[in-house]
Formats: structure tokens, sequence, C-alpha cells
């Protein structure tokens, strides 16, 4: 059965602390409602562009969102269709309540990720051919998958030890990074093989309590420096299938992204004290409201000669309607008088 090599180093405890200590911070932080949907669909927006864009699509952070929000956009047919499919598989993934990942499990993403792409006989199927992975600069063979006939039995063999490791036995970020890296070392399908293992990355983690109320993104991470993604996947078969280096790559990842997700909710949460003054309840805040908290987050104050750049085609009436309610629950105060009053967070941004 499939067993992985590796030796957890000082990195990865160092990492794996961080996700940890940024996990609870982003769970517990008293957020409203509209900022936590706001978060979601950032990464939403964030995973699926980087995630494709790895992997080639030529539409840029902007117009993959307008795809997502259903809007027309001038492009490649199969770039739009990409995006489409790889919103698929997240919400595939959000979704997912079976306690275990199976073959089934993983063609189901596959024929997710590639839908009308590919050939319907390749769609949601274990490749029947050989394939290799080429420099596209050079040409050169930089990754030579297993011959296809042993595929259903590597994925077998894998899927048996993931399911058989509970989540006493090994900690769920490790298991993520060993799922993906070995979907790439095995390339089961003809194409769309990186989206699929990193779905599945994030199947494990979502799975086992890890989601961070989808509030990140590791593709992105991947798709800042591809070099380096790349160099971290190759350094396995180097090091002769030990997966050290990859894993103290993936842990250290997710710990950058998460803290700084961490310190994004931390700027935006209201104070322990307020949450407390109000009974651990969840404070209802308009998007116009989130608009101004942020603004002053970012820039330390608020007055009214920048309403109209914070909202060039609403009144001034309105903007001021909005700071008096979140006046009167105690997320701003207001200093100074006539002309030069500003308007600050009473906690967070003291």
């Amino acid at each position: 059965m499939y067993t992985p090599k590796f030796t957890i180093t000082n990195k990865i405890l160092k990492y794996i602390g961080v996700v940890e200590s940024a996990r609870e911070v982003i769970e517990n932080a008293p957020l409203v409602p509209a900022w936590e949907a706001k978060f979601r669909e950032e990464a939403l927006v964030r995973t699926v562009h980087h995630g494709t864009h790895i992997e080639g699509n030529e539409l840029n952070i902007t117009e993959a969102e307008k795809v997502l929000a259903g809007a027309k956009i001038v492009g490649r047919d199969r770039d739009i269709q990409e995006v489409l499919n790889y919103r698929n598989v997240l919400q595939f993934i959000e979704q997912y309540d079976n306690n275990e990942i199976s073959s089934e499990t993983l063609k189901h993403v596959h024929s997710l990720t590639v839908y009308r792409m590919l050939a319907d006989d390749v769609t949601g199927e274990y490749r029947r051919t050989q394939v290799v992975v080429k420099n596209s600069a050079t040409g050169e063979i930089t990754f030579r998958p297993p011959p296809a006939v042993e595929i259903p039995f590597l994925i077998d063999s894998f899927l048996r030890w993931l399911n058989g490791i509970g989540p006493d036995d090994m900690h769920a970020v490790l298991k993520a990074g060993i799922v993906h890296y070995e979907l790439v070392r095995i390339h089961p399908f003809l194409d769309g093989n990186g989206r699929v293992a990193r779905a599945a990355a994030t199947l494990v983690l979502v799975k086992e309590g890890y989601d961070i109320k989808r509030f990140f993104s590791l593709e992105e991470y991947y798709d800042r420096e591809p070099l380096a993604y790349y160099d971290a996947l190759q350094s396995v078969a180097k090091q002769e299938g030990n997966l050290t280096n990859w894993i103290e790559y993936f842990t250290e990842g997710l710990a950058i992204e998460l803290t700084r997700i961490k310190e994004k909710v931390k700027a935006l949460s209201t104070d322990l004290k307020i949450k407390k003054s109000l009974g651990g309840q969840q404070l209802a805040l308009s998007e116009r409201q989130i608009k101004v908290v942020e603004f002053i987050q970012e820039n330390g104050f608020l007055q009214n000669k920048a309403f109209f750049e914070l909202f060039p085609m609403i009144s001034e009436d309105t903007v001021l309607r909005e700071i008096k309610d979140l006046i009167k629950k105690g997320i701003l105060r207001k200093e100074g008088s006539t002309k030069g009053v500003k308007y600050v967070l009473t906690t967070g941004g003291e």
C-alpha cells in the first residue's frame, strides 16, 4: 500500500503553528455577515482566476470576476469555459458530504474541470495513453508520469491510504499537501491534472474542518511564483520520492495566505469589548457602512470632503445617515466640529 516518505522538520512545525494560530483568529473573529460573504466571494474569484491562470488561461482577474457574475466579455471561449468549470468544482467541494474520497470523486471533479473542453470519451476517465510534460520554452521533457496501465492500481492504493488515515493520525494540512503532490505525480487524466490535484487538496482541507470560512486561496500563492511551485513539485523526484521539501513549500503557502487573511480580518473585525457589550451578537452593517469602515481602516479617518470620492453617486445626507448609525452602534466616533470634523473608529483602529 502507498506510504508517503517525509520528515517533520522545524519549518513544517512552524508553518502549521502559524496556520493553527491564524485559523483560531479567523474562525472566532466577530465579523459581520456581509464581510464574511465578501471575503468568501473574493477568495472564490482569486481561486478560480489563479487556479486557471497558472495553466495558461489568458483572462485577467477582472474578466474572470465578470464571467463568474454572468457578464459577457470578449475572450477565448476555452478560457471562459475553464473559469466557469473551476467555479463548479469549488461549489462541488463546498457541498461534498461523503466521509471518504473515492476514485469516482476524482473522476467527477475531472468531469467538472474539463466540461466542454475535452472529448466525452476522456472526460472523467483515466488516461489510456502515455503522456509527458515538457518545458514550453525548450521542449525538454521535464516529467514522465507512470504508464497508463498502472493508474487504477496507483489511485486505489493511494486512496486506501488516504481514507485510512484519521484526523488523529496526521494533520489535515500535511494530508492535503500529500494529496496535491501524489495526484500531480500519478497524472491520472489526459488533461486538467493540476486543477484536479489542487481541488482534491482543498477537498481534504474542507472535509477535515480546515475550510477556514472559505476565505483563502492557495492558488494565488502558486500563481504568484509559478517557477517556485513547479520546482517544489519536481524536488520530490530529485530526492527519490522524499516529500519533505514539497510539504515545507505547501505548508508555508497556507501559512502565508492565512496570515494575510488573519491580518485583514483583525483589521475589519470589531473589538472584543464591543462584541461582549452586544452579548456576542454580530453587528449587521450595510454595504455602504462596510465601505466607510474600510476607508477609515486604510486612511485613519474620514472627512465630509471625502464622501464624493467614496460614494460618487450618493448624496452627502445619505452618507451622513450611514455614519450616524455607525456612531450609534459604537463603531465610529466624531472628532472636532464644523468643517474640520473627522470620523474615526472607536476600536480596532486606535
